[in-house]
């Protein structure tokens, strides 16, 4: 289940969006003023933000370019009635992914989710990445095949999996790897990371990940 961060202080349409994605199969997490949607963006993973710009105490504009600036790269929607050139760069500034205008139709609303959704590994234009020793990541539905037989991975398995084909041959420092695994009420362990990581490496290959000592680990992807 995806989870998504909804900012936006107007109870009424606060409530229409909240009960439309969950009716989609969406765990949304509420905040209506700014400081509150920063704490939970710290405290939780999300797979997507829909942040509200004029909202209390920190405007989604600010919002969003302190997360971006703390390295949190969750793909983002803006909503707003704000229409201008001026607002509209600025949003992209700020490191959005997408603008949708008030009013707007809680269908297109689902398309913008749906498609931004689809593009988490660098819109890769195809459902399937290809990978080594016969496996393939399905993009859509988070299941990592080998010769088209799906193989279980435990669920921070297959997070730290989507982490690093999120950043293919980058270094991936062990501080983003705890960030993403585990949430803040969660106690990480380095030594639970190298056991996902050798098992990643008996399905893809015991080069497909390279450890960097002291600094973290790259994911090989030619």
């Amino acid at each position: 289940m995806k989870k998504i961060l909804l900012l936006e202080d107007d109870m009424a349409l606060h409530e229409t969006v909240k009960d439309f994605l969950e009716a989609q199969d969406y765990e949304v997490l509420s905040s209506y003023d700014g400081e509150d949607a920063s704490e939970k963006a710290y405290e939780h993973n999300f797979d997507l933000l829909l942040l509200d710009v004029n909202v209390p105490k920190l405007s989604g504009f600010e919002l969003l370019h302190e997360l971006r600036e703390r390295q949190n790269q969750t793909p983002a929607i803006f909503i707003t009635s704000l229409n201008g050139i001026a607002d509209l760069e600025n949003g992209y500034d700020s490191g959005c992914d997408d603008y949708i205008k008030k009013p707007f139709a809680l269908k297109e609303l689902q398309l913008r989710v749906e498609t931004l959704l689809k593009r988490e590994f660098y819109h890769n234009k195809s459902e399937e990445i290809a990978l080594s020793n016969g496996c393939s990541f399905d993009a859509i539905n988070d299941t990592l095949k080998q010769n088209d037989t799906p193989i279980s991975l435990a669920n921070k398995e297959l997070k730290l999996l989507k982490l690093f084909l999120q950043h293919k041959n980058e270094l991936i420092d062990h501080e983003v790897i705890e960030n993403r695994l585990w949430e803040y009420n969660e106690i990480s362990s380095e030594s639970a990371v190298r056991t996902y990581i050798k098992h990643l490496r008996q399905i893809l290959g015991k080069d497909s990940i390279v450890s960097i000592k002291k600094s973290g680990y790259k994911f090989i992807h030619k």
